[in-house]
């Protein structure tokens, strides 16, 4: 399982990057931007608390970190706006998916011991 967490959580972050700093007529739309930016953030969130069950504060960094270096480096292109409400959807998403998948995990050795 932690392998394919592994991939998954790659996969993920490399389709999170290239989405956000990519050119804007490239980015798919499948409903209201910011719960695009939720899902995809708690998706990284939780996979990659899978993928790294034993890191949670290097899990909880990452996340906050890939979120506002996003923003930040959208500054730079004249074409994007980097804002910051975006960065704490992402933030607040990102954890949010980190700490529900702790809770069950944390709930699964409960229940099997």
């Amino acid at each position: 399982m932690t392998k394919f967490s592994r991939l998954a959580a790659l996969v993920i972050l490399v389709a999170i990057i290239c989405v956000t700093l990519g050119p804007v007529g490239l980015r798919p739309q499948a409903g209201h931007p910011n719960l695009e930016r939720a899902a995809a953030f708690f998706l990284l969130g939780s996979l990659s608390m899978l993928a790294f069950p034993n890191r949670l504060a290097q899990v909880l960094a990452g996340v906050t970190g890939l979120a506002i270096s996003l923003e930040m480096l959208q500054l730079i292109d004249p074409g994007r706006d980097g804002r910051l409400i975006d960065a704490l959807i992402k933030i607040s998403a990102g954890l949010a998916g980190v700490v529900l998948v702790k809770l069950l995990m944390r709930w699964r050795e409960t229940v099997s011991h």
